[in-house]
């Protein structure tokens, strides 16, 4: 339900792409964080070494203990959250589609997850079990506007992506088109 652009309609099939993990804001960060942990871990080794290992940083003005030893710690835990950036990445964490499917009569919610027995999330409803669209809008100093789906017995399932909230007139618009081509009602909270 997220990104207007990459979806697929016909009459009776909709089916709305999800991003997920895979945003340039994330191919950024885990890039600059990369980059940041690099200097660190070769400023705390160029410092017990007593070897310049990058030519801009003066090693000797640095003491091991206890400057040079904080900085290998940064770089090694900018490393492994970094690693962590780029494996979300390359896994695609979070992306998947959603599907609204009239001819087979089923909504499929399906989303990759880490690596393990649950990677694959993959939820099979039936249309007639769909009870509403609905809508949450929180504005304030962290707005969030998601769109579930309400499915009877069940608890409701969000529908956009975490990050960035969609505009108002999107997140509307989205939700209004959705809950006509099912044929529920639309709920705001």
């Amino acid at each position: 339900m997220v990104d207007l652009y990459e979806t697929q309609e016909s009459d009776l099939i909709r089916r709305y792409i999800v991003v997920g993990s895979r945003r340039f804001s994330n191919y950024w960060w885990a890039s600059v964080i990369f980059l940041g942990a690099s200097g660190f871990l070769l400023t705390g080794i160029s410092s017990y070494l007593q070897f310049n290992l990058l030519p801009f940083i003066k090693s000797k003005d640095i003491l091991f203990f206890p400057q040079g030893l904080v900085m290998c710690f940064y770089g090694i835990l900018g490393f492994l959250f970094s690693i962590f950036l780029w494996l979300t990445l390359f896994w695609s964490v979070g992306g998947g589609f959603n599907e609204f499917n009239k001819k087979d009569g089923i909504v499929r919610i399906f989303r990759w997850g880490f690596p393990g027995k649950n990677r694959r999330i993959d939820l099979l409803y039936s249309i007639k079990d769909i009870e509403a669209i609905r809508v949450e809008l929180k504005e304030g100093l962290n707005p969030r506007r998601t769109i579930y789906l309400r499915v009877k017995g069940k608890r409701d399932i969000p529908l956009t992506r975490i990050g960035q909230p969609m505009t108002l007139e999107e997140i509307e618009k989205q939700a209004a088109e959705l809950a006509k081509f099912l044929q529920v009602s639309l709920e705001e909270s």
